[in-house]
């Protein structure tokens, strides 16, 4: 079984909440695209874990954890994630994470980009998370990257590496006038924070090629969510890779593979961090009492999320262009403190009202058409099946599950483990 786990909208939907909980029952979880400018947060009997760069399933025993060839990987920060998970008792050993050779690497001056360019954007800025994703996409395609198994040959990255910052240098210190890379500065961190995850990588293609044939089952895990996606996203305020599910097995190494299932995450209502076009976006008291209730801030910045009632026109076009073939509803115990519930039904774009979910300036422009849902006003949490929900909560699963065409067949009452039921 060949199975992605999708993001529906802008990302944040509990993506990693979904593969920690379905992991217990597949033998490989594959992160396939991105890198650590998105987090996945999962609370389990071992406490609450923050992963940027791990897949999920790294938090269950004998499940197989790796990071495919078309994620980027700042192995600095891979390095402290995997130290922080082993403080905690997560064993970590290249028998349960195996780290794909052709993934690309992560630089410093990747990062220092960014924030060169956001910082010079000013106001007009894209809401990067400053964390280098788009500087080291570009260097991926411009073929001047490094890639995780040049590093099992690391005196040929030393000698490549002073032509590499000569020509960094021609926009770092020529163009936006900061301090001049230094290549045995680059060589020093590769040799401290790269090095130490040699025996980890491999060829993962083969890896998985032979484990899909000794029928094992696999679970693809993207980061970020349908509107983030450089092709079909909130372009430019998207990311830099292929967040759809029918990139999985190409971001994982295996384009030969087809999926079997794309299970699409959609939280009960919208949040998104950053910046571009957020049509339902609540504002003032209503806003702020729904962050706050959902406790919506970025698991990799902190940022507090911006927020607003379910989208419909969003959420259609995100089962769609994610070929979902069911969904997990998350954090619908947060709307339980809810009189009425918000729902963004239409967008009116230049004076019409249209359902369908509009590009550019087009969206850029649309004001959401609201409207409102009786509320259940009872806690939620303890319900494990359909039949335990209060009448409005009920009405409310189907009322989406009809507006968005596709079905819904789990429902996270609560962050924790076992608090879910399934349709």
């Amino acid at each position: 079984m060949l199975t992605a786990i999708a993001g529906i909208n802008w990302g944040d939907e509990g993506k990693g909440r979904m593969v920690d909980l379905l992991s217990k029952n597949y033998d490989i979880v594959v992160r396939y695209q991105g890198g650590n400018n998105a987090g996945h947060t999962v609370i389990n009997d071992r406490g609450k874990f923050i992963l940027n760069l791990l897949p999920s399933g790294i938090l269950r025993e004998g499940t197989i954890n790796i990071l495919g060839p078309g994620m980027v990987i700042d192995v600095e920060h891979l390095y402290n994630e995997v130290e922080k998970l082993r403080k905690a008792g997560i064993v970590i050993t290249p028998e349960n994470l195996k780290i794909s050779d052709r993934a690309t690497i992560c630089m410093p001056y990747h990062k220092l980009l960014d924030i060169l360019e956001e910082d010079r954007l000013g106001d007009a800025k894209f809401g990067s998370t400053r964390r280098g994703i788009a500087p080291v996409y570009a260097d991926k395609y411009m073929k001047k990257a490094f890639r995780m198994g040049d590093l099992l040959h690391f005196e040929a990255i030393k000698k490549k590496l002073p032509s590499v910052i000569e020509w960094k240098n021609l926009t770092v210190h020529g163009g936006y006038k900061a301090e001049e890379l230094k290549a045995g500065d680059m060589a020093l961190w590769l040799e401290n924070y790269g090095l130490p995850f040699k025996d980890y990588i491999c060829d993962t293609t083969q890896y998985l090629n032979n484990a899909i044939d000794e029928g094992k089952s696999v679970i693809f895990e993207a980061q970020l969510g349908a509107l983030r996606d450089i092709d079909f996203g909130i372009y430019p305020y998207t990311s830099s890779s292929s967040t759809i599910a029918a990139y999985a097995p190409i971001g994982a190494g295996i384009p030969s593979r087809k999926l079997d299932c794309t299970i699409g995450i959609m939280k009960a209502y919208s949040s998104c961090v950053g910046e571009g076009p957020f049509t339902c976006e609540l504002f003032g008291k209503e806003g702020d009492e729904l962050r706050e209730a959902g406790g919506e801030y970025g698991a990799a910045t902190g940022r507090p999320r911006r927020v607003g009632g379910f989208d419909v026109p969003a959420s259609r076009y995100g089962v769609t262009v994610q070929g979902a073939d069911e969904i997990a509803l998350t954090k619908l115990d947060v709307l339980s403190y809810l009189n009425t519930i918000p729902v963004c039904v239409a967008y009116n774009v230049d004076g019409k009202q249209t359902e369908a979910f509009p590009s550019g300036e087009a969206l850029a422009d649309a004001k959401p058409v609201y409207e409102y849902l009786e509320g259940w006003k009872s806690d939620i949490s303890g319900c494990r099946s359909f039949g335990d929900l209060p009448e409005k909560a009920k009405e409310y699963i189907l009322y989406i599950q009809k507006k968005v065409g596709c079905r819904i067949k789990y429902v996270s009452v609560g962050a924790g483990r076992d608090e879910y039921f399934v349709l």
